[in-house]
């Protein structure tokens, strides 16, 4: 999955999504059998992704402390840079 999103001129937003109401946090979504998985990250230089965290998705909603983790990581990752 991070190949497609690598290669691709365009990703469906099946398997990448901007998150509405996050500190421009992407959604990489990967689904292996009956599980769903979520990697999440954002761009830096407009297009290199980097990935903070990713967690098994067992409810509707993405956590909203996986969101926090996410954004507080983004927020580390641009101070030290």
């Amino acid at each position: 999955m991070l190949r497609l999103v690598a290669e691709m001129p365009s990703v469906p937003m099946e398997y990448f999504k901007k998150l509405k109401d996050a500190d421009g946090i992407w959604e990489v979504r990967v689904s292996h059998g009956n599980n769903e998985f979520r990697l999440l990250g954002f761009f830096n230089d407009g297009n290199l992704v980097i990935l903070t965290n990713g967690f098994m998705k067992k409810l509707q909603k993405t956590p909203p402390e996986e969101i926090a983790l996410a954004e507080k990581r983004k927020k580390e990752y641009l101070r030290r840079t």
